[in-house]
């Protein structure tokens, strides 16, 4: 019988892979040259199908946990989708990866789950992490879209939050539920923008997204969030911009600045602090 260290262990894995996964989007998107609404639609239409052929037993049972999750990611990725046209990337990235220490507070208070101080203090290192490596792009102005990555800071928290609240049932369906709402309104909101022109570098590329970023990493963090908790979930969740150089230097052969190096480093070394030592005091993660 797999023991519950075990069963930690193995969810932490898989947020690792989920974080890893989530990376390429940054890699791949620039190769499509579609508007981000297009690339939204046909990416989550893509994961749905994935979705529905990889699992296949799928029953809605629509309770308030399952419908809030779906909503929840829905929006995360619309805002961060508009936020990133509407302020700098890095300014994005920055605010929406405060997630973290909204996630503390909504769990203390919504799940009940009780916060180790080694969570506190990681939290408070990945913002200095994720300041350095994103310094010298960070802009102040672009208000609009700073208000919206603030926005899907909360949405990102809320989806772990109820996701985590599914963790003795099926919760792979509230992510299946986000993608097709997903699709319905970046698809409404496509009819009022010019056509995409169609090439196979945009196509293989948004095809790839939809099945490996959002369609497999949606699976593996349905698994992770059932034995992990919402707040380790989300702070493992933040080695994501870490992933970017990497991918950027295997595909352009551009060397990562050296503040990108040491807040990457920090971000990490926080990150496997906390869960080694949340891990060694055996409490929930």
């Amino acid at each position: 019988m797999i023991n519950k260290q075990t069963s930690v262990h193995s969810g932490v894995i898989l947020m690792v892979i989920t974080a890893f996964l989530w990376s390429i989007a940054g890699l791949f998107i620039k190769l499509i040259s579609w508007n981000p609404f297009n690339i939204a639609c046909i990416r989550s239409l893509t994961a749905a199908v994935f979705i529905v052929i990889f699992i296949r037993n799928i029953k809605f049972k629509f309770s308030f946990p399952m419908v809030a999750a779906g909503i929840a990611n829905s929006l995360t990725m619309i805002l961060f989708v508009t936020a990133n046209k509407t302020t700098t990337a890095a300014n994005a990235i920055l605010l929406q990866y405060m997630a973290p220490v909204i996630t503390i507070f909504l769990s203390f208070f919504l799940l009940k789950e009780k916060i180790g101080i080694q969570s506190i203090v990681s939290v408070f290192f990945i913002i200095i992490g994720i300041i350095i490596m994103f310094f010298d792009k960070l802009s102040f102005g672009y208000l609009t879209g700073n208000i919206l990555a603030i926005i899907s800071a909360f949405t990102f928290s809320f989806y772990f939050i109820f996701l985590r609240m599914q963790k003795d049932t099926s919760t792979i369906e509230s992510v299946l539920l986000s993608h097709i709402v997903t699709v319905i309104a970046c698809l409404l909101i496509s009819l009022f923008l010019p056509i995409p022109v169609i090439n196979p570098i945009s196509v293989i590329s948004v095809l790839i997204l939809g099945i490996f970023q959002i369609g497999l990493s949606s699976v593996l963090l349905s698994m992770a969030i059932k034995n992990i908790s919402a707040v380790t979930a989300n702070l493992i969740a933040v080695i994501e911009p870490v992933f970017n150089p990497v991918w950027v230097f295997i595909a352009l052969g551009e060397t990562p600045r050296i503040n990108t190096i040491i807040g990457g480093v920090l971000i990490i070394v926080a990150v496997t602090v906390s869960t080694l030592m949340t891990s060694r005091k055996n409490k929930t993660f």
